[in-house]
């Protein structure tokens, strides 16, 4: 007996859970944290799009840089800004375009675009394209990348450039040209106006929500995971 009682004590026992105090929120506190949240949602809603549509020129820009892939009426938006400034070039980047080359003698946006300003009114010789080569992923990086090499390697001995990029996309684009090219070259950067949705209800259509999300996604993406993006 006293044997079995000595294994019944040296048997460990298995408690499943256990009481212990907590702080909580009270009355009040439930309803600031609600406030505040919702607060929060607010400021984000009204001011998430003239975050990623940023419009930030250097007034002494010598260069605009076009991103190929902006419809006709951005690029018209584009010359305005060309013909208002003070810039010596347009230099348009963009890689291959997918579908319609077969018909087209052009085979990538930086091309297309370039074409584009000629046949608006713009000096040949004031416009230059830059193709990206074929790539799979990271194609924003790539035209970045691509125009720092392709400047490296001219003649133009630039101090600051403008980046004009359309809507919500600016921002990313922005923020890769800058980690290419800073501190040698200022980068300022001129988002072209949507036509798709009402920028000051972006909520109130689906190509708006789809398009912030979208943006806002692959800005965080490119700034704090992966800046070639």
């Amino acid at each position: 007996m006293q044997t079995k009682n000595r294994r019944r004590q040296n048997f460990p026992k298995i408690k499943l859970i256990k009481r212990q105090q907590m702080w909580t929120l009270t009355a009040q506190g439930w309803a600031i944290a609600i406030a505040l949240i919702a607060y929060l949602i607010f400021f984000t809603i009204s001011h998430v799009h003239s975050f990623l549509a940023v419009t930030c020129p250097i007034k002494s820009a010598e260069v605009l840089v076009v991103e190929g892939w902006l419809p006709d009426y951005a690029i018209q938006q584009a010359l305005t800004e060309f013909q208002n400034g003070s810039y010596r070039l347009v230099i348009t980047t963009g890689g291959t375009i997918e579908k319609g080359n077969y018909l087209s003698e052009y085979n990538n946006f930086a091309e297309v675009s370039a074409a584009t300003f000629k046949k608006l009114g713009l000096e040949s010789e004031k416009v230059v394209a830059v193709p990206t080569p074929v790539v799979i992923k990271d194609r924003s990086y790539a035209s970045a990348a691509e125009f720092d090499r392709w400047l490296s390697n001219s003649n133009l001995q630039l101090q600051s450039i403008n980046l004009f990029s359309l809507d919500v996309h600016t921002r990313r684009s922005w923020l890769l040209f800058k980690k290419l090219l800073t501190p040698n070259i200022k980068v300022g950067a001129i988002a072209g106006k949507t036509r798709d949705y009402d920028p000051t209800k972006w909520w109130d259509s689906s190509q708006g929500v789809r398009t912030i999300l979208d943006e806002g996604i692959a800005y965080i993406y490119a700034r704090f995971l992966n800046w070639k993006a």
